[in-house]
């Protein structure tokens, strides 16, 4: 009698869970003008909040998306531009954007160059280039 060998099958790799996918749907916001008392309007204004009535009925100037700043009517059914790329709210991609143009001084202006400031430390925060007069 031959003794048969059997291979036991390689043992599979371990399987990583999956990232859930990335939730691209656009976060909706809504510009609102809202009438209040001047008391409301007071308390708005320096809190940067307020409570309304209950019912109260709020007119709608504008719905975009809060992450890629476009319009409802123009987004609609399609993912946020800032969760897929957000380049477009920094001014494009900034390897092939040209650098800005520095202004050439006025026509009889000598430039003169100062002193150097010192803008950080202690000797900064003293000199008051930091805090107010």
């Amino acid at each position: 009698m031959t003794k048969v060998e059997t291979k036991a099958a390689p043992p599979t790799p371990p399987v990583e869970p999956s990232e859930p996918p990335q939730d691209l749907s656009h976060t909706w916001v809504v510009a609102a003008e809202i009438q209040v008392e001047p008391r409301i309007a007071s308390i708005a204004d320096f809190r940067g909040s307020f409570k309304t009535a209950a019912g109260q009925r709020v007119d709608a100037l504008e719905v975009y998306c809060k992450g890629c700043r476009r319009p409802y009517d123009e987004v609609k059914g399609e993912d946020c531009a800032e969760k897929v790329d957000n380049r477009h709210l920094i001014g494009g991609d900034q390897s092939t954007r040209k650098k800005r143009k520095i202004p050439p001084p006025p026509r009889g202006a000598k430039i003169i160059p100062g002193e150097k400031i010192q803008r950080r430390g202690i000797s900064a925060y003293m000199a008051g280039v930091s805090r107010p007069r």
